[in-house]
Formats: C-alpha cells, structure tokens, sequence
C-alpha cells in the first residue's frame, strides 16, 4: 500500500479527476482526500513518473519531498476550513493548524513563506475573498450574514479587505456578476 500526495488537489472535483485518472491506468484506490491518496500497489520510479505526466495533464502534480507534503498539508487544511467548514473558526489560525501539525507555527510559517512565496495569512485570506465572491454570486446571504459566515467582526471589515483583495466593493462586485448572467431566453 502506498500513499501518493498531490499538489493543487483543493476541491471535491479534483478529488473526482484524480480517483479517476488513477482508476482508469488500473490503481485501486483505498482511500481519498484533498492533496492524498492511498492505494494498493507500491508504484516503482518509472511508474510514478508516468503518473505524473498524466497528473500534469490535469493540473495536478506528485510531491515526493517532506517540505512540499508540509505546505500542500498546510494549504488543504486552509482550503477545508474556509470552503467546506459549516461554521466559523472559533480559534485562531495559527493554533488551528498547529493543533493537527505538530510543528511550531513559527516554523510553519517560515516553511510556507520560503516555499509559497506568501505568507500563510496571504493565503487563508485570499481563500477567504474567493468564498466571499462566491457567496455573493448566489446571492442568498446579506453581507452581515456573509460576514458572520467567514467569521469578520463587521460587514464593514469584511469590505475593507475584500475591496483591498479585488480593488471592488462587494456591492458593485456583486452588480457586475449579475450584469453577466442573463436569462435562457435572451441567449
């Protein structure tokens, strides 16, 4: 049994492409989650650089070094919290991922900077502003209600940010988006 783990592996249908890729060149596949797989057989080199070429087809990549299995861990974990998490972080983000790392977040932080050219901070917010962006495309929740989702303390904060982040006001964000979607009939 071994486990590969995948870079750029961040949503379910990523998930989906992978376990397919690796069903259809006949892998049996125990187990998956974001930027993880597990299977049965033991690849060899040459097997793993096949399978790499065909994860780079679909935008994926293996990573076969400690530091880079460390950051996609830290960056999944990040991913997981703001995109499929039901309710909103009530730690903070550094204890958030040292609770399930057992580094220092000194260290993580360091690591992901050198590795990721952005800080971890950099990085859970921009995750933050594309959850945003997609809340206020459905356009189910108030911006209260999408602050207190992605737990800002104000919608003013979550504004200041998203308009620093995107150089749009939520609202005229909004206005645009909805300018672009137009009803079946006038296609």
């Amino acid at each position: 049994m071994s486990t590969l783990h995948i870079k750029n592996m961040v949503c379910k249908r990523c998930i989906m492409a992978v376990d397919n890729l690796l069903k259809s060149e006949s892998y049996h596949v125990t187990d998956i989650l974001l930027g993880e797989v597990e299977i049965l057989e033991s690849p060899n080199s040459e097997q793993l650089a096949e399978l790499d070429k065909q994860l780079h087809h679909l935008g994926f990549e293996l990573i076969d070094d400690r530091t880079g299995r460390l950051v996609e861990k830290i960056k999944n974990m990040i991913v997981q919290l703001v995109h499929y998490s039901a309710k909103p972080l009530q730690v903070n983000l550094s204890e958030y991922l040292t609770r399930d790392l057992p580094y220092e977040y000194n260290y993580l932080s360091n690591l992901f900077s050198e590795v990721s050219g952005t800080t971890i901070e950099k990085f859970y917010i921009s995750q933050k502003i594309e959850k945003i962006k997609e809340l206020l495309i459905y356009d189910e929740l108030s911006l209260n209600e999408i602050a207190y989702q992605m737990g800002y303390s104000s919608s003013a904060y979550l504004s200041s940010q998203f308009k620093k982040a995107t150089g749009l006001t939520p609202g005229y964000f909004k206005a645009i988006r909805s300018n672009k979607r137009r009803n079946i009939e006038e296609l």
